[in-house]
């Protein structure tokens, strides 16, 4: 088996599951001579990229362990996507979050029927102590990132994108613990080596940016960001990390006021609301753009989970 038959294979699998999600043409962003598309993950199911990789999780258990139930940790998106899978396929999940955790993402996953718990001031605190309580009561244990079939399911993006986007030259993707981007790069990266797989991370939580920097996992202190979905560390030996280091080719930092700005571009061009993770890939996206002129260039807009608390403190 390959990258591309593995997720092609987890893209039939979660298809009746989860939304094919458009593309989208984006002129403002073109002023370095690049075609520049948007991918709308931000219209999935649960509002992110995350649906994919829990689905295809809880569909590549075996029937006994999704009648046990699952757990998983997260700091809101995941957590939702197993909540709705979970419920869709008739599995009963917990979900740990830290306790930064957006108040608005955990009422997302407790609408989906999944019972919260508090946990950690840091995502591997969380992580780690999810994975105790897993074993202890022998529940199946659903990472954020640190699961092959989770990277599967995020790399179904890729599917539709090659679809949609034929002769795609470069990808910009924001990157947490590296699952969407490891799978997203792999796939495109086995049906066109050429392609640019592009990293984009705000500067106060640089986690994954810091374990490509230095060629291994490593520990780097983070704050707080309007990219609450990317933020935290990267749990120690992640598989994402060597499946990132070869298929990243370029890693960016963005700034906070950056992604202000390309969640107010997105809003106010393409009337698309999204989370500040999103719109680091268009913060990221511009620092670059006069390097791909020519060029055929995917953003990848992961999520729309954003509260109208900070949806208010970024309008002008």
């Amino acid at each position: 088996m390959t990258w591309i038959d593995d997720i092609d294979n987890a893209h039939a699998r979660i298809s009746p599951y989860i939304r094919e999600t458009p593309v989208e043409r984006a002129p403002g962003l073109e002023e370095g001579g690049a075609e520049v598309f948007l991918k709308l993950d931000n219209l999935q199911v649960t509002g992110s990229f995350k649906a994919r990789g829990a689905v295809n999780k809880l569909l590549s258990l075996s029937v006994e362990e999704r009648q046990k139930g699952v757990l998983a940790a997260s700091s809101g998106n995941h957590g939702a996507a197993v909540a709705y899978a979970a419920r869709t396929l008739g599995v009963t999940a917990s979900v740990c979050v830290p306790n930064y955790a957006s108040p608005t993402k955990i009422a997302a996953i407790r609408a989906y029927g999944a019972e919260v718990s508090l946990v950690g001031d840091d995502c591997v605190e969380t992580e780690r102590h999810a994975r105790k309580v897993a074993a202890s009561e022998g529940l199946a244990y659903v990472s954020p990132y640190n699961d092959i079939d989770v990277v599967r399911g995020q790399g179904t993006l890729a599917v539709e994108l090659a679809r949609q986007i034929p002769k795609l030259d470069a990808v910009f993707v924001a990157c947490g613990g590296g699952g969407l981007i490891g799978g997203v790069g792999a796939y495109l990266k086995a049906l066109n080596p050429e392609v640019q797989v592009i990293a984009c991370s705000p500067e106060r939580s640089p986690a994954l940016h810091a374990c490509l920097q230095a060629g291994l996992c490593v520990d780097v202190a983070c704050e707080a960001t309007l990219s609450d979905a990317t933020a935290g560390g990267v749990e120690a030996g992640a598989l994402t990390v060597p499946l990132c280091l070869e298929v990243v080719d370029r890693s960016l930092l963005v700034s906070e006021e950056a992604i202000v700005e390309g969640m107010r571009y997105l809003l106010g061009t393409h009337h698309t609301m999204v989370e500040g993770a999103a719109a680091v890939v268009v913060a990221g996206w511009r620092q670059v753009a006069s390097e791909f002129h020519g060029r055929r260039v995917a953003l990848v807009l992961c999520g729309a989970n954003v509260s109208l608390e900070v949806l208010k403190s970024v309008l002008p």
